[in-house]
């Protein structure tokens, strides 16, 4: 009897050691979570009141400097298409008129492009906020992968917001802009449709440029092989192709020039298929 009262007394604390010490790890891990998302709340906050600031350098510079004639991108076109005599390539300043039909419209547009931008502007303090936190929070060994991931997850985004930014936004805009079913009809496009236009062109194509990255995730995991994308090759050069002809103006030149980047991902992901696909059938 007093054997067993010893051994109880021996197991007694250590279990009522374990439960503190894992209420203690949880409010720390809540404690470090909480100052992980004030402190990157707070960055966004000061650079969107920044970019509320430069109104002139948000809005006519970056959101509606897509739709104006001496746009990087769309004076270049222009030269192309006089180079091969491609009128459709050249756009006109009058073309597309932007109006508001809101009391404060305007205002709740400042604001709403204001916090988009301090977001974006805050990426960088965003992905160290998080890779500080999930570097606390997960075992060591996965650090050097988490981390990889983020950032190249991050660059992926960033190399497709670009593209679309400096690419497909001018052509979208300028041919929906300049396309009219008769001279009676003008083209008066509200502020809410342009800046909706503009940004889901450019979060889609962010995200379309993540597809290597998923690639690795679904190949390294057995669940997508490379033989299966190798088959579905016809079907999405199909898919590219209908795509690129629907958001650019209708000539061969633009339809070619927003195909091929799609097409270099896809190939992209195979290799990279091909590459992980490899590892798990060497370790069984």
């Amino acid at each position: 009897m007093p054997e067993f009262v010893s051994s109880k007394k021996r197991t007694e604390p250590p279990t009522s050691s374990a439960k503190e010490e894992k209420r203690r790890n949880f409010w720390l891990h809540l404690e470090k979570l909480r100052w992980h998302i004030i402190r990157p709340l707070i960055a966004i906050s000061l650079l969107s009141v920044v970019a509320f600031l430069n109104r002139h350098i948000l809005f006519d510079v970056i959101i509606l400097g897509p739709k104006n004639p001496d746009f990087p991108t769309n004076a270049l076109l222009c030269r192309i298409g006089k180079a091969l005599t491609v009128d459709g390539l050249c756009f006109q300043d009058t073309a597309l008129k932007i109006i508001n039909v809101n009391m404060s419209g305007q205002f709740m547009t400042h604001l709403y492009i204001s916090a988009m931008a301090g977001m974006v502007m805050a990426i960088p303090y965003i992905i160290y906020e998080v890779w500080s936190y999930v570097s606390f929070a997960m075992n060591i060994k996965s650090k050097r992968a988490a981390y990889s991931s983020i950032i190249t997850g991050t660059g992926l985004f960033m190399l497709g917001a670009a593209f679309s930014y400096f690419l497909i936004v001018p052509l979208t805009v300028n041919f929906l802009g300049t396309y009219f079913v008769s001279n009676e009809v003008q083209n008066n496009v509200t502020l809410s449709s342009y800046i909706g236009t503009v940004t889901s062109l450019v979060l889609w194509t962010g995200v379309v440029f993540e597809l290597p990255l998923l690639m690795y995730f679904l190949s390294k995991h057995g669940i997508v092989g490379p033989e299966f994308l190798v088959k579905k090759r016809r079907i999405l050069i199909v898919l590219i192709v209908i795509i690129a002809a629907i958001i650019t103006p209708p000539d061969v030149i633009s339809q070619i020039m927003v195909s091929l980047p799609m097409l270099l991902l896809y190939e992209i992901s195979v290799l990279v298929a091909k590459m992980v696909w490899k590892k798990p059938l060497a370790e069984e």
